[in-house]
C-alpha cells in the first residue's frame, strides 16, 4: 500500500482496511492489538483464505462426485453383466440343454 490510489486513480479496494490497521496502531500501546485489523488488510490485498476455502470446497466436491461416479460404474456394470439373465436367455438356454441330455440319457 503505496499511495492509497487504486488503478483506476481513486482509492484502492483494500484502502478502508488500511486505515483501519493505521488507526488501531497509532493508537496501540502495543502491536499485538492489531492483529485482527492487519489480517484484514492482508486478505484484502492477497486474498489467502478465500483461495484456500475453495481449493478445500473443490476438493471436497471433486472427492464427492469421484466416489457417486465410482457408485454408479459399478452399478452399471452389475446391471450390464445381469442383463442376459434378466432376459432368461441364459437360463432358457440351459433348460432346453439339460431337457435335450435328459432326452438323450432316456433312448
Amino acid at each position: 500500500m503505496a499511495s492509497g490510489f487504486g488503478y483506476t486513480g481513486g482509492r484502492s479496494r483494500c484502502f478502508p482496511f488500511w486505515q483501519d490497521f493505521q488507526k488501531c496502531y497509532a493508537g496501540a500501546d502495543a502491536p499485538e492489538q492489531c492483529i485482527a485489523q492487519k489480517e484484514d488488510y492482508l486478505e484484502c490485498l492477497h486474498h489467502t483464505k478465500e483461495v484456500s476455502r475453495a481449493l478445500r470446497i473443490k476438493s471436497e466436491y471433486l472427492h464427492k462426485t469421484a466416489g457417486e461416479l465410482e457408485q454408479r460404474r459399478k452399478e452399471a456394470e452389475v446391471h450390464a453383466e445381469g442383463g442376459i439373465l434378466g432376459l432368461g436367455l441364459l437360463n432358457s438356454q440351459q433348460a432346453q440343454a439339460g431337457a435335450g441330455q435328459a432326452q438323450g440319457a432316456q433312448a
